[in-house]
């Protein structure tokens, strides 16, 4: 499976350890924020730069870091198709891809360490939406997310 990351100045050590974990583990990675330490990307420009590789279908799933995680997350979020959940805990890493079939995480390198965001990165991309829900959990949250594409396209008039 192939995955964008992105980051920004604040983040780029973080990201480059979750980057070296997740390839190990067999991901492509196409990195579309900050490249080197010797650069200034900005939160909103890193989390431009991702939602764009997912909106255009290139990859399905991705992973964008600033100080907190807040600012990505808010600014990948505007765009159509990125569902964007700010995380700071490993359990809720892995559920927002299998109950909210969100397609992008963010976290905070003034949050979490290394080796926690290495957790994380690891869950999310395991995780696959409703996977082992029995039926009825299943259709409820297929409903759940009809709903959110629903509010979006309406939003977005």
């Amino acid at each position: 499976m192939k995955i964008v990351i992105a980051c920004e100045a604040s983040s780029f050590e973080l990201k480059e350890a979750v980057k070296k974990r997740i390839e190990a583990q067999g991901y492509e990675v196409l990195d579309v924020g900050q490249t080197s330490a010797d650069q200034s990307v900005l939160y909103y420009e890193a989390a431009q730069n991702l939602a764009k590789v997912i909106q255009s279908g290139e990859c399905n799933r991705g992973i964008v870091m600033c100080g907190t995680g807040a600012g990505v997350s808010m600014v990948a979020n505007k765009y159509k198709g990125v569902y964007c959940v700010a995380c700071e805990s490993v359990f809720t890493a892995e559920k927002i891809s299998l109950i909210n079939n969100a397609n992008v995480l963010a976290m905070g390198a003034r949050v979490v360490s290394h080796d926690m965001a290495g957790e994380m990165a690891e869950k999310f991309l395991a995780g696959n939406w409703c996977e082992g829900f029995a039926e009825q959990r299943r259709l409820n949250n297929e409903k759940g997310f009809a709903i959110l594409q629903q509010l979006e396209a309406e939003q977005s008039q």
